[in-house]
């Protein structure tokens, strides 16, 4: 169905943890911090906060000041020096990507992917997006099979979106960290009251922005809007279990793109390079 409405961070790939036999007698082996690649603590997800583009941190404000930031700041952390895989890396890439002013459409995610594709993690900070040389997942491939069937374009041989992202497409999670192997392992953390203030701050100071909302989780997140002048586009999730309920053959990408011209802003180009490009 699509409607119109005017109306301390992140881990990196493994954790590393003490030589038990080193460990002295009566002691307890406690787990390491994980570790950057380099071999240093990552940063902390406060450090990542501090570290936001300034327009985005504006936005965020509200939340930053509020007492759900420094729980969240805590347990993220927290997890991160258990020993724990944090995913992804980079926990704000789509604000990296995609600047406030430049936002044109948002697509939102639930939470990053939880796993790995032959020793690489499929989460890399945007929102149905994999890194380079990961296989495509299904409701990622659902997604490039609706753009076929609405658009023409041959379906990619990867599924990395930063092209998407530097063209103005905001792909948000709502949750912006997971532990690996562990699905939603880090919801109702106080990330959604972070990413709800983002949502609500990006509609409320800027117009005419799509908002692609595919399944209940995301369809909830209409009210913070505001009523604002936005074109609202609502269909079941691409997952394999919803999406011919009515999300292949929505049209959303074809309807946007009409939308943005029709507003005199330049469309997205939904096709993706032949290789993958990682652009930050």
């Amino acid at each position: 169905m699509t409607s119109a409405s005017r109306t301390r961070s992140n881990s990196s790939q493994a954790s590393l943890f003490g030589d038990a036999s080193a460990t002295p007698a009566g002691a307890t082996a406690q787990p390491e911090p994980t570790r950057t690649a380099a071999g240093s603590p990552p940063p902390t997800l406060e450090a990542q906060f501090a570290a936001l583009p300034p327009a985005w941190r504006t936005h965020l404000n509200p939340f930053i000041e509020s007492d759900a930031y420094a729980p969240l700041c805590r347990f993220v952390d927290g997890e991160c020096a258990a020993g724990k895989t944090v995913y992804p890396a980079d926990v704000f890439r789509a604000l990296r990507l995609t600047s406030p002013d430049e936002v044109k459409v948002v697509i939102l995610g639930q939470d990053p992917y939880h796993g790995e594709d032959r020793g690489t993690p499929q989460a890399h900070g945007l929102a149905f997006s994999v890194a380079p040389n990961v296989r495509t997942p299904p409701s990622l491939r659902n997604i490039f099979k609706e753009i076929t069937a609405s658009l023409g374009h041959e379906p990619p041989r990867h599924g990395c979106l930063d092209t998407w992202a530097k063209q103005g497409v905001l792909l948000l999670n709502t949750v912006l960290t997971v532990e690996r192997d562990s699905a939603a392992s880090h919801a109702k953390r106080g990330w959604e009251k972070c990413t709800d203030t983002l949502i609500h701050e990006l509609a409320m100071r800027h117009d005419g922005l799509v908002f692609m909302l595919w399944g209940a989780h995301a369809q909830a997140k209409r009210a913070l809007l505001g009523g604002k002048s936005h074109y609202v586009l609502e269909a079941p999730h691409p997952s394999p279990l919803s999406a011919h309920r009515g999300f292949l053959g929505c049209g959303h990408f074809a309807s946007a793109n009409e939308y943005l011209v029709k507003h005199g802003r330049e469309p997205i180009d939904w096709r993706l390079p032949d290789e993958a490009q990682m652009l930050a």
